[in-house]
This record gives structure tokens, sequence and C-alpha cells, in this order.
């Protein structure tokens, strides 16, 4: 076992050729931070697993970025700088990994760590579990890059419901919808998800590599954007940032209130 992000991220390699990652920050629910996050970044490049595992500990996936101990305001005012480019960078990490990742949703998987479940090729959950998108809670619109890897998996009608209403989806409509793959009882999900690696990390590693790359080429090429339409979609996601609304959601989601929305 080694202990990376001061203890709040764990390497292990439960199996020949396989490694996992698990996030350990329990007195936050799993939340990441600037740290998890760039540790997930600098070491994912690092490993040569057939398999790596994503989880998180003491029956809790992610409850997603960690805005717990940062002021209010100072969220509102600097989101772009303190979340976008770290999650960024572990996304872009796992999905950049050459062989197959699997997001083992052992808990609740809210918001970043949703996504971050997202970028891992295949995800198994606990039957038990909820998955929800709550960007429309606190007012942010989400990144076209985020949104754009909810449609990939679940299609738009789907991605529309996760994004405008903002419910949370139980661990059995998420396997409906193709949002996990399996669903396993969640004292079964360990053993069930560590068969699952083995028996990728025992397949022929050139067609592990191979098809992953293709599959991975294929989307992107129906994923070209106008550039002029992308810096429109970058732009409007900055002006959500600098929004009142969304300086009102964030301190209402601090307080623990409904948010008194303004629509500017």
């Amino acid at each position: 076992m080694t202990e990376l992000a001061g203890g709040r991220l764990r390497l292990d390699h439960p199996a020949e050729r396989v490694a996992r990652l698990t996030i350990a920050n329990p007195a936050k629910r799993n939340a990441l931070d600037h740290t998890i996050l760039d540790a997930i970044a600098e070491v994912v490049p690092s490993l040569n697993a057939r398999c790596l595992l994503l989880t998180g500990s003491d029956g809790m996936f992610s409850a997603g970025y960690d805005i717990g101990d940062i002021p209010a305001d100072v969220f509102a005012q600097e989101a772009e700088r303190l979340v976008a480019h770290p999650f960024g960078e572990a996304i872009a990490a796992l999905e950049a990994y050459p062989y197959p990742t699997v997001a083992v949703l052992n808990g609740h998987a809210i918001g970043g760590g949703l996504e971050v479940a997202l970028s891992c090729d295949l995800r198994v959950a606990a039957r038990e579990i909820q998955l929800a998108m709550p960007p429309a809670k606190l007012g942010l619109v989400y990144s076209h890059t985020g949104l754009r890897r909810f449609i990939e998996v679940i299609g738009a009608p789907r991605t529309r419901e996760m994004f405008v209403v903002g419910r949370r989806v139980d661990a059995q409509a998420a396997e409906r919808w193709g949002l996990v793959n399996q669903v396993f009882a969640g004292e079964d999900l360990e053993s069930e998800a560590l068969a699952l690696a083995t028996e990728i990390a025992g397949n022929a590693p050139l067609s592990l590599r191979g098809n992953k790359r293709i599959i991975a080429e294929l989307l992107a090429a129906d994923q070209a954007l106008d550039p002029n339409v992308e810096r429109e979609l970058i732009e409007l996601r900055r002006a959500c940032f600098k929004s009142e609304d969304f300086r009102e959601g964030v301190r209402a989601f601090g307080e623990k209130r409904a948010p008194r929305w303004q629509g500017r």
C-alpha cells in the first residue's frame, strides 16, 4: 500500500497486473480537493497495470469537490481556478491511461465525483448507492466537455434529466440508463470488481490498448466543435462563475438552505 496526497489517496495492487486507487477522505465523504486530484493526475501515468480500479473508502465513492472549508464568496469568485483545472488534469490522466479503467462505486457518487467515475471505461456499483449531478441546485453551468461525457454514456435525454432536474438516481436506474455497467450487492462489490479486473488484465494487452484507443478516436471524431462555438461555450461557463446566482447557490449550499435565485 502506497499513501499519496497525505494519505487521502491510496495505491495498492490487489491482483496480478491490477492496480487500485482508493480515495480516502472519509471525514469529508471522500470529497475531492486539489491535493487528491493532483495526486491522481501525477500517479496514473506512472502505472503499467493492465487494469486500473478507482474506488472510495468507508462506504463512499465521492461527494464531489470539497468546498466545505472554502469561504462561499472566495469559492464563487475563484471557482474556475479552484475546480476546473485540477479536475481537467485528473480526468485527462484517467482517460489517457492506455489500459481499461473501472470505477468501483461502493458508495454515492455526486457531482465531480460522478464525472471522475465517468472518465473510467467501465463502472460497477453497489445496489444501495445513489448518483447525482447537482449543478442546477448550485446555479452552475457545467463544462461542455463534462456534459459531453454524460451524453456519450447515457444519451441526451437522460443527460438533460440529470442536469435539469438534479435528482438522485439509484443504482438500478443507473444500470438501465447505462450510467453503470453492472450492479452488485454491497457486500459482493469488492470481490466482483476484483474478479472483473483480473479477467480484463488476463486478456491480450495489445487488444486492450488497441481497442480502447480505437473507441476513443471514433468518439473524438464525432465531437469536433466549431472553434467559435467552443469559445462561446467556454465563455458561457465563465460568465456563470461571475453571476449572482452562482454566488447565491454556493452560499445556500454552505448554509444548508434553499437558494433565492435572481436570474442574473
